[in-house]
């Protein structure tokens, strides 16, 4: 029988669900779905952009510009293998960071990846005009960039189709697959 959190959601069991990490393009709702998830379990919510952010006091955009996209994937790194040693998260990792073998690694050492799979159309009206996506770019820009990253999302544990969906039902989809799955 699967533990219950204080919410009445079924808790996921093991150590394989130790932490549980949203992986996935930009505006793919990482973060809405993060914290909505861990609220529902009663888990530590850590959107490691922002974590990075904190830590560092400077923005992801300014990190990219100033220090480029090689550090900055350093500091995800290492924030990565920060946050992991914390059981019981649910982590909103950046749209790249999965595509790092070590990051992979990381994630499957210490919990259950998702990933939050959405199409270019929606993904484009989602961001667009969000100053703060570094890497955020014209549609052939971002298409290319998707196809590249698809590869890597492709090898997260679960995959959720968000299209159409809500947060509360995407967070419920994720529930569902980690309950059946446990």
């Amino acid at each position: 029988m699967t533990p219950e959190t204080t919410t009445g959601y079924p808790e996921p069991a093991g150590r394989r669900y130790s932490n549980i990490y949203l992986v996935g393009f930009m505006g793919t709702g990482k973060s809405s779905v993060g914290l909505r998830l861990a609220e529902r379990l009663g888990w530590a919510f850590c959107d490691l952009d922002s974590e990075i952010e904190r830590v560092t006091g400077e923005t992801v955009s300014d990190i990219f510009r100033d220090r480029g996209e090689t550090r900055f994937r350093r500091l995800e790194s290492d924030e990565l293998r920060r946050v992991s040693a914390s059981p019981g998260t649910v982590v909103a990792l950046g749209g790249g960071a999965f595509c790092s073998e070590e990051n992979r690694r990381v994630t499957a050492e210490t919990g259950t990846s998702v990933w939050l799979d959405a199409p270019l159309d929606l993904i484009m009206a989602r961001c667009e005009g969000d100053s703060s996506r570094p890497l955020f770019g014209d549609r052939h820009a971002m298409a290319t960039l998707l196809d590249s990253r698809r590869p890597a999302y492709a090898l997260a544990d679960l995959r959720v189709a968000i299209e159409g969906m809500t947060v509360e039902e995407i967070a419920d989809r994720i529930l569902a697959l980690l309950h059946h799955d446990s």
